[in-house]
This record gives C-alpha cells, sequence and structure tokens, in this order.
C-alpha cells in the first residue's frame, strides 16, 4: 500500500516522499481502517517541521485526522463492533496520510453514512475544539462578548457561526480590512482589523472597550501567540478568561503579571487531545452527537477547497499554505466507501 513518510524534520515540500509499505496487522483492540480522506491541517505541518507540541519518532506518517471504513478487527468487542462502520479516525500514533491504518478502536468515531466525505474528514479537531472552547471550557452563556483572533480561518469562521447558533456575540480580530466586510457577512458581530507588529496593543484595548464597555471581554481564545495574544490579554475584563489554543506566531506572550493580578484574570492552555483524554465515554459520545448534529445543519462545517491524491502530497501541503486560499486542502485517499 501507499503511505506519505518523513524521515527528518523539515520543510514539508522537502521532506515528504511517497513509499511503498506493507499493509499493517490489527492487534487486540485495534481495527485496520481504509482511509477515504484526510485533511492537511497547521498540526500536521507543524508536526513534520518538528515544533509541534510532541514530536514524534521517525520515520512517521502525518496525519491527525480523517476519515475511512473499518476493514478488519484485530479482535476484542469494541473492535468488532467497529467493522465495516464508517468512521472518523484520531491517529497521533500511525498516522493518516496511508492507504489503510491501524489504530486502536476507542480511537475511530462511527459517523453517520449521509454525512458528506468532505465534512466527516474534517469533522472532528474544528468543530470539537470550537464547541468544546465556547461551550464545555468556557461556558460562555447567551448574551456574553467572546474575543477570538485569527477569525478569517476556518475555525474562526466556525465560531462566527457557533455563536449566532448559541446567542454569543463575538468580536472577530482580523489582520485585512479586505476581511471586515466579508466575516460582518457572515455573522460577526464586531469585526476588527489590527496589526500587532504595527500597531500598539492599546488601540485593540481602545476598539474592545468602546463595544463592551470600560471593562473589556470576559471571554477570549487565541491561536496565534506573540504580540496578539498579548495585546488580547489586555482587554481582558475582570474575571476575564483567555484559552490559547495555537501557536501561529512563535514569539512568546510578552504582559505585565499585573494585568492578571488586579483583575484575576487567567490565561489558560487548551489543547483538544488533553481534554478528551479528561473525559469518560459518555461525555464523549454526547460531545460527538452533539457536534454532528450542528455539522448536520451547517453550522460547524468546513469550506472545501482544493483535493489532491497520496501522490500529489507535496503539491497538497505547498496549496495548504497558500496566502488567500479558500477551504481546507483534502487528500483524498479512496473515492468511496465501497
Amino acid at each position: 500500500m501507499k503511505a506519505i513518510r518523513f524521515a527528518e524534520f523539515g520543510e514539508p515540500t522537502d521532506v515528504l516522499t511517497v513509499e511503498e509499505v506493507a499493509v499493517p496487522e490489527p492487534g487486540r483492540g485495534e481495527v485496520l481502517v481504509r482511509m477515504l480522506a484526510s485533511p492537511v491541517n497547521p498540526s500536521d505541518l507543524m508536526t513534520i517541521r518538528g515544533t509541534y507540541g510532541k514530536r514524534p519518532s521517525l520515520p512517521f506518517t502525518p496525519g491527525y485526522e480523517g476519515v475511512g471504513v473499518v476493514e478488519q478487527s484485530g479482535g476484542g468487542l469494541l473492535a468488532n463492533l467497529r467493522r465495516n462502520r464508517r468512521v472518523v479516525v484520531l491517529n497521533s500514533l500511525t498516522g493518516n496520510w496511508a492507504q489503510r491504518a491501524v489504530v486502536p478502536a476507542q480511537q475511530v468515531v462511527p459517523v453517520p453514512a449521509d454525512l458528506p466525505v468532505e465534512q466527516a474528514a474534517t469533522f472532528f479537531i474544528n468543530p470539537v475544539t470550537a464547541w468544546v472552547m465556547l461551550k464545555k471550557v468556557l461556558a460562555i452563556p447567551a448574551g456574553g462578548w467572546l474575543l477570538q483572533t485569527a477569525a478569517g480561518s476556518q475555525l474562526g469562521r466556525m465560531v462566527i457561526r457557533l455563536g449566532q447558533e448559541l446567542g454569543i456575540r463575538t468580536i472577530n480580530v482580523v489582520r485585512h480590512d479586505a476581511q471586515v466586510d466579508e466575516l460582518t457577512r457572515l455573522g460577526g458581530d464586531a469585526v476588527l482589523a489590527f496589526q500587532a507588529d504595527q500597531q500598539p496593543c492599546s488601540e485593540l484595548v481602545r476598539m474592545v472597550r468602546e463595544i463592551t464597555g470600560a471593562e473589556g471581554v470576559r471571554w477570549a481564545i487565541d491561536p496565534v501567540g506573540g504580540p496578539l495574544a498579548s495585546a488580547v490579554v489586555e482587554c481582558l475584563a475582570p474575571g476575564g478568561r483567555m484559552l490559547c489554543y495555537g501557536t501561529l506566531d512563535d514569539r512568546p506572550l510578552s504582559f505585565s503579571p499585573r494585568s492578571l493580578m488586579t483583575g484575576g484574570a487567567r490565561v489558560e492552555g487548551f489543547w483538544l487531545g488533553r481534554w478528551l483524554a479528561g473525559q469518560g465515554l459518555l461525555a464523549k459520545l454526547r460531545t460527538i452527537k452533539t457536534v454532528s448534529g450542528l455539522v448536520g445543519r451547517g453550522v460547524l462545517t468546513s469550506q472545501i477547497g482544493e483535493s489532491f491524491g497520496l501522490d500529489q502530497v507535496v503539491e497538497a501541503v505547498a496549496a495548504s499554505e497558500r496566502p488567500g486560499r479558500e477551504g481546507k486542502v483534502l487528500l483524498k485517499i479512496s473515492e468511496s466507501d465501497g
């Protein structure tokens, strides 16, 4: 079978190769999944570059997220129940950018047969992250103001639509003026163009307080880090909470401890995998059911852009980082569920 591999960390277009490898055999409690599609996510590219939170042993097949069909069970009740099911595959162990993958049965989640392959492939990381951050971790009430950065991203757009669904008002920070009208039409309650490298953080604080009142915002989420996230800290109201869930900017946050001390604000890290590991089976199933419904209603759907075959992986990763691209880039691995 074909699999994407890299034997050293580096630029994805330089180190990724397509190799012929043996079809793996599932052990007890594992399943063999024939992969249908897998997206190219920022976490995949950071893993290939060696900058993600956890470095895999090399050589390694990337691809944390995807959809496939369970072909074989290695034994065990849950593994046997998954046979012939279409499933979302969460795979940090063996990677999904391959024609087949072996994963523990508890890391595959059945999805409705009528869910399009493209949406099933992108079902988990962004949609579940958006839902969990807003409702489970921050527990933002209806009418509350949420500030988010990188609002033009796929996850940022989901947060806007989810905010509309839940009655949460969103302040959406983008880098360019051209995105303001677009995200306003999408439903963002306020959209602010702000460039942290060119404008003082006091400018963002001023704009936010003009919207929310003198105290600032109670809730914020940021996947960027660096000067932008530092400016968001200054926008927090007394008792405010900010979740950092990405590091698009490798620079550290820089702010006075008094920004947190005087008002009792908090800055916390969020990693979906760690959150899921702390949940029981029933809680996970409830989350999946809720998110599945929101995807089906178009609230947490992903915009899909270009699709590529495994042999075109270099073109796929290049397209995923092209400025101005629209939609998530997919690797289409098999043509159908059949």
